[in-house]
């Protein structure tokens, strides 16, 4: 077995899902108003701690890890789906470095110890985020 004690990773979160701009329009409804749903939220990186890990040896072939965006919103109030959190599992006594290997982000010591290192994206608002009791009409634009 092959002994890897340092590898360079490239991480990205997900981006979040857009809002949606619907308005409501039925035969019998006068004054439909905005209706659109706001957007999923984006999935984050997170590295945790397992045991029983010797070496970084997953990470030698692949090195970039994206998490999964979130999904737009929809009319009819229906929010979009928020994207998958992408977990990195690495050995204890990892320590998680900087790009230019100066500054230590992170240290791994504990079982199930996890660190964020990219938050996902705020989905956006839908167009029924913004409507009040006196601006519900469909003449309400953002």
């Amino acid at each position: 077995m092959k002994f890897l004690d340092q590898v360079k990773i490239y991480v990205k979160a997900g981006n979040g899902g857009h809002g949606s701009p619907s308005f409501r329009r039925e035969k019998f409804i006068e004054y439909g108003g905005p209706d659109g749903g706001d957007g999923g939220r984006g999935g984050t990186v997170v590295i945790e701690g397992v045991p029983g890990l010797n070496t970084l040896i997953d990470f030698r072939y692949q090195q970039h890890f994206k998490a999964r965006p979130g999904d737009g919103g929809k009319g009819r109030d229906r929010s979009g789906i928020s994207g998958q959190d992408l977990i990195l599992r690495v050995p204890l006594g990892t320590q998680i470095l900087d790009e230019t290997n100066n500054f230590i982000l992170a240290d791994m010591i504990k079982i199930g110890q996890k660190v964020t290192l990219a938050r996902g994206g705020e989905g956006g608002k839908g167009n029924a985020f913004f409507k009040t009791s006196t601006k519900n009409s469909w003449f309400f634009f953002f």
